[in-house]
């Protein structure tokens, strides 16, 4: 909460707005100390922008009817794109979060920027045209990345899927969309963010797991993302360990967790097992309709990062760990394993009150991750001070 000495701005008043801590005028000046002049002249500027809705609310008894203060959901759409290594999706968001309309592809594994960006580019500019949205509507882009990213400079630092990505800025293959900010950040922090609406009210500290083609984490630590000094927090994947000793990661490495736990390890054994799969979802499904070797695949599978998350949760201490990714799908088969090994190996502390939970919003973690990674941006008081300032020039 601002404090009176440093008066809010319009920016900061809608931040307050959005997230249900003043509803009327008076809330606004209650909260922030504002003067009523300086009230009205900020929530003055909202509502020429658009940005805020102001409605008068009958009231049931007698007496002068309070006018709500809402934020406007209408005035923009983000675009969100989780990009993975075979699968991408596609979508338009309202700016509360909404999904307004979505794809998703397969395309062949290590397709480049060059190639991948027009497909994508298409398909964003369908789904406008589907629910008659113009592109100078759209206020902000969200964009997952596998492995490390320079969330500066928005490209891949370090992708062992996805190596072509490595040191392109994606923000230029945007510029139909103007000034509209675009946001590159890891797939595994994107799934965290993706809970800010379900069990970030309940956790200020979780741990996201996402277990799919490889193994990484998303880290919230009192209520805050943490990305780590050069945004590598969370990559779990290439932690060494006992299990994998000898066996070669696709980083280049051995000893990688990924080398027996990653979708893409379990699926060169089922190959070399003369039970051909093409991605690990594939043996998931198999899982699903009673494949009793693809079930021990997710079950060890869960074990085997189960002993490596177990120092995660000893250091951080989280009082959730939200899984998704491709392996989520055989949720019950993957988290047997995964509880067996991360309870035996983590502190009774740690986990005595430790949930263990799927994530909110499942195959669409991604979409609405993305989403709430541009919305961080395009709604930062910042940005919308800078927006009214331009609007009203």
């Amino acid at each position: 909460m601002p404090a009176p000495s440093a008066p809010a701005t319009a920016g900061e008043v809608l931040a307050l707005i959005r997230e249900g801590r003043a509803t009327t005028r008076g809330d606004v000046g209650r909260v922030t100390g504002l003067s009523r002049t300086a009230v009205t002249a900020r929530l003055s500027a909202l509502l020429r922008a658009g940005l805020l809705v102001e409605t008068v609310v009958e009231p049931s008894g007698g007496g002068r009817p309070p006018a709500r203060l809402t934020f406007n959901s209408d005035f923009g759409v983000v675009l969100a794109v989780p990009l993975g290594r075979s699968r991408t999706q596609a979508a338009v968001c309202a700016l509360d979060g909404e999904v307004l309309a979505a794809t998703a592809f397969d395309h062949a594994d290590g397709a480049s920027p060059e190639e991948m960006m027009p497909r994508i580019l298409g398909a964003l500019e369908e789904l406008l045209a589907s629910i008659d949205v113009p592109p100078e509507r759209v206020r902000g882009i969200g964009v997952s990345l596998p492995g490390t990213v320079d969330t500066e400079r928005g490209m891949s630092l370090s992708s062992p899927i996805m190596p072509g990505w490595d040191g392109v800025p994606l923000a230029p293959f945007f510029d139909a969309y103007g000034e509209a900010p675009v946001r590159v950040d890891n797939d595994a922090t994107v799934l965290a963010l993706s809970e800010a609406d379900g069990l970030r009210r309940r956790f200020d500290d979780f741990v996201a797991l996402k277990a799919s083609t490889g193994i990484s984490v998303g880290i919230f630590g009192g209520g805050r993302l943490l990305r780590g000094a050069l945004g590598a927090a969370g990559e779990i994947g290439h932690t060494r360990t006992p299990a994998a000793a000898g066996r070669t990661c696709r980083c280049g490495g051995t000893g990688c967790l990924e080398a027996v736990a990653g979708g893409w390890a379990l699926v060169q054994d089922t190959v070399a097992a003369d039970r051909p799969v093409a991605h690990v979802r594939e043996l998931v499904a198999r899982a699903i309709e009673g494949d009793a070797a693809a079930r021990r695949q997710l079950r060890e599978s869960g074990r085997r990062v189960g002993e490596v998350l177990s120092g995660v949760v000893n250091l951080l201490n989280p009082g959730a760990v939200v899984v998704g990714g491709d392996m989520a799908a055989g949720y019950d088969f993957f988290v047997a394993g995964l509880r067996e090994t991360l309870y035996a190996e983590a502190t009774a502390l740690a986990t005595r009150d430790l949930e263990i939970l799927p994530s909110t919003h499942g195959q669409e973690a991604g979409v609405v991750g993305c989403a709430q990674l541009a919305l961080s941006e395009v709604l930062r008081p910042e940005r919308v001070d800078r927006y009214l300032a331009r609007a009203g020039s």
